[in-house]
């Protein structure tokens, strides 16, 4: 820790990283250095930079280190719009530095390297090599869009955000990505809030905790459910599971277009929020548990189409075969990890289902998160 080094960054690593190299004091036998890979912050693919090691030791197969110098920049590098953003600073924002537009980029080439690595796709074909990121009405070139925040509170009243992988105050007067009027969140405070959404022409009222999930971008909401309902396009009458259902987003406008002759079954782990989306969504088969356990005891029945909205660690195997057990025509899998999302895909292929189509959204900006929406149709459907 401590050392630096010029270095040339790499490509951008799934995390808000780039890739360098720099030399062991070890050598191969055929006489050439051995290096060892640096995942760096603050820094971006081509730029040289010197890199200070922030975690690391000799035995170690990676280290971590912040760019710490600009000696030749890219021509995506911007000056960071927040004071608190950087090498040793503030630790909620990864992409501060570079050009929105470029931001966006940089994150469909990281899900692309994912589907290619992880789910074994062709890195040329049109579903990979178009993705795009698409921007998200509703934040101020990628700030001012973060409508729910939480704060270290400080002696005095003051408040602050806490350093990269650390536990470190960065005292701070104004988070440039939180809305103006953002709420302040505490954990445990389970005061029943509320959130319209209009989407597709509908428009749906969802109570839920204070201290409940609900996307913090103000635009994500309709996007993502317009994004899944245009990928299901969901016929009167059909049945429609929803796994991770939160407090009814997606079941609520999937019970619209199946109708009173349709059938919307949502499964959610946590019990407050599916408590929730009890009154949230009249008419729908409400279960509170873990969904593989759910779906190892309950509706064993086909469905016509599944959503599945995991954390971040994805579906998983028992999950993602489950579903495949139902047999449905399509899946749409919406996903805040692209490396999770990949590892579910190649298992979803293992049981005939096919990625099928694939969009991204900025609902994160000016950090390396980014969300997407997956088809996921069965193999000689026809669909």
């Amino acid at each position: 820790m401590g050392e630096r080094y010029d270095v040339t960054a790499g490509s951008v690593a799934h995390g808000g990283h780039v890739i360098a190299r720099v030399p062991t004091g070890d050598t191969r036998d055929d006489g050439t250095p051995e290096l060892r890979v640096v995942f760096v912050r603050h820094a971006l693919p081509g730029e040289r930079v010197t890199v200070e090691i922030t975690e690391g030791t000799d035995g170690d197969r990676f280290w971590r280190g912040d760019a710490v110098e600009v000696l030749e920049a890219s021509a995506d590098r911007v000056e960071a719009p927040c004071p608190f953003s950087g090498p040793g600073a503030c630790g909620g924002c990864d992409f501060q530095h570079v050009a929105v537009r470029a931001q966006r980029e940089l994150k469909a080439t990281v899900v692309r390297e994912q589907l290619v690595r992880l789910a074994k796709l062709d890195a040329d074909s049109p579903l990979v090599a178009g993705l795009v990121v698409e921007a998200v009405p509703g934040d101020e070139n990628g700030l001012r869009w973060r409508t729910r925040q939480r704060y270290v509170g400080l002696p005095g009243g003051g408040k602050g955000m806490r350093k990269y992988r650390s536990h470190d105050v960065i005292p701070v007067d104004d988070c440039r990505i939180a809305r103006t009027d953002a709420r302040e969140t505490a954990s445990g405070d389970t005061r029943t809030i509320s959130e319209t959404v209009t989407a597709a022409g509908e428009t749906h009222r969802f109570d839920l905790a204070a201290d409940g999930f609900w996307q913090v971008h103000p635009g994500a909401p309709t996007a993502l459910t317009e994004a899944v309902l245009a990928a299901l396009d969901p016929k009167p009458g059909e049945s429609v599971l929803d796994l991770y259902a939160g407090v009814g987003l997606f079941a609520a406008f999937l019970a619209d277009r199946v109708g009173a002759e349709g059938r919307v079954v949502a499964i959610e782990g946590d019990p407050q929020a599916s408590a929730y989306s009890l009154a949230n969504v009249p008419g729908a088969d409400v279960s509170a548990g873990d969904v593989a356990t759910v779906l190892a005891s309950s509706h064993p029945e086909a469905f016509d189409l599944v959503v599945l909205d995991p954390p971040r660690e994805g579906a998983r195997r028992p999950v993602v075969e489950a579903v495949a057990a139902r047999t449905p025509r399509a899946v749409a899998y919406v996903a805040c990890d692209p490396a999770a999302l990949a590892r579910d895909v190649a298992i979803f292929a293992e049981h005939g289902y096919t990625l099928t189509a694939l969009r991204g959204f900025d609902l994160f900006p000016m950090t390396h998160h980014v969300e997407c929406v997956a088809l996921l149709t069965r193999t000689g459907s026809g669909l």
